[in-house]
């Protein structure tokens, strides 16, 4: 660990059960839920809010909680997203029947709507929470953390802690304590593009083209890809992008975009960054543009604002006791020990705006590699374990997978599931003296089903399914 200038006395507890670094979905959900079990925790976040990509980065929409059979989700995402849809927090075309049935549904949600949510959710469990603060060092020996240095406007701070959630999304917290990680282009020939996404206003939902639920959205999706492949041949973009996932309906008038690739971002490196936002705004401008010429209900639409996080798929992931495979994708493969289970196709983006990498793309996505009506992968508890550690594990994007699984599970319903998992098996850990590279995985996943957790696997083990 670095030497740092303490400026004052803590004004914290110098202790906690937990340390939390991160408040997106993953260490929102880890937060609330070691909380709920009675742990003293921590929520270190970098932003003003919470939600991560789904509030700061404007990526509002949750990634599929069902199987086209039974809702997938449980526990903590399941909690948000009914009590989200009784207040009227998710897209005017969410139904009951959309929630709980459909296949490769995305759930548009407002993004105000869910900072008010989680802000509620870790007050009423007793939650410290410290925004603006940011975990830049960690003091670690032979497998454990032992405290961590928090940076915010007060100051560097020294924070112990028994426990410790990496949630940062790029295993911050995981490579500066020293667990060994992998970086982009391990498994892969190109980075995952990234994206700024955006706010409209000004749609005409009303217009006969969307139709009154989101069968017609549907349609008008179809069309919209159509219009982009005109619009590229007719020159219209700066870039031939290929790619158009559609406007998602979030209100009476208004709707997220998330369009326009930010190709060979590297997401850990502050220039690119720093270029990356200023060529995504501008993106955003051309969208709206291509939206009023091209497709209809969009001729008098506003760009109401981008996102002050860029929406980075991919940069750094921990070895885990276990690493999630593409061929156990395919197989729509269950474990034992499976924390979580979720069914989203490969979402990797296409890396290039050439036809052959578009066309991969839409193969991959498309085609669902063996995740049809009624499967579902498992996720299993080591990919949430950096390899040897006792007492670090890590939740959402940063987790133990190859980078064509990894684009299915990074979403942020499973992110959410996974952060439950995290701060339980912390707890566990705690009271039992186990250590997070082998806990006992039968308590743990019985515990995870007293909280709602969807967890179908028939067979338990003690030991956790290693690589």
């Amino acid at each position: 660990m670095s030497t740092y200038r303490i400026t004052r006395d803590i004004p914290l507890d110098e202790s906690y059960d937990i340390l939390v670094a991160g408040g997106g979905p993953a260490g929102t959900a880890a937060a609330v839920s070691a909380a709920r079990l009675g742990a003293k925790v921590l929520l270190a976040e970098a932003t003003g809010c919470l939600g991560g990509m789904g509030t700061s980065g404007l990526v509002s929409t949750f990634g599929p909680v069902a199987d086209g059979k039974r809702m997938l989700v449980g526990g903590f995402m399941r909690e948000l997203v009914e009590s989200m849809h009784q207040r009227g927090s998710l897209g005017p075309h969410v139904t009951a029947e959309f929630l709980h049935t459909q296949l490769n549904r995305w759930v548009p949600f407002k993004p105000e709507a869910l900072k008010r949510h989680l802000d509620e959710m870790v007050q009423d469990a007793g939650v410290d929470v410290r925004f603006f603060t940011r975990v830049i060092d960690a003091e670690a020996k032979d497998g454990r953390i032992e405290g961590a240095v928090i940076s915010n406007v007060e100051g560097y701070r020294f924070i112990r802690a028994k426990a410790f959630v990496d949630a940062t999304g790029d295993a911050q917290l995981s490579a500066l304590a020293g667990a060994d990680c992998h970086l982009i282009l391990r498994d892969n020939d190109a980075v995952a593009p990234s994206t700024l996404c955006s706010m409209f206003t000004g749609v005409n939902w009303d217009d006969p083209a969307y139709g009154e639920d989101w069968r017609g959205i549907d349609k008008v999706k179809a069309f919209s890809k159509k219009q982009l492949q005109k619009a590229v041949d007719d020159g219209f973009f700066s870039q031939p992008d290929r790619f158009m996932p559609g406007m998602n309906k979030i209100g009476k008038h208004a709707a997220q975009l998330n369009a326009g690739h930010v190709f060979n971002l590297d997401g850990l490196d502050s220039r690119s960054l720093s270029d990356g936002m200023i060529h995504g705004r501008k993106l955003a401008v051309e969208y709206m543009e291509f939206f009023r010429k091209y497709i209809p209900g969009c001729e008098e639409i506003d760009l109401l604002t981008t996102a002050p996080l860029m929406g980075v798929r991919d940069t750094r992931r921990i070895v885990g006791e276990f690493e999630l495979t593409i061929e156990d994708f395919e197989k729509a493969r269950q474990f034992p020990d499976q924390v979580a289970v979720y069914n989203r196709p490969m979402d990797n983006h296409p890396k290039d705006t050439s036809e052959k990498e578009y066309q991969r793309f839409v193969k991959d996505f498309e085609g669902f590699h063996g995740l049809g009506e009624g499967d579902c992968l498992g996720i299993p508890y080591g990919i949430l374990v950096p390899k040897g550690w006792e007492n670090l594990w890590v939740a959402g994007r940063c987790h133990s997978s190859d980078s064509k699984v990894h684009g299915s599970i990074r979403a942020q319903s499973a992110a959410y599931m996974m952060g439950q998992a995290s701060a339980t098996a912390a707890v566990q850990s705690i009271r039992t003296g186990q250590p997070a590279c082998d806990l006992d995985t039968w308590d743990l996943v019985e515990t995870l089903r007293t909280q709602g957790a969807y967890l179908p696997q028939t067979t338990l083990t003690r030991e956790m399914t290693r690589a």
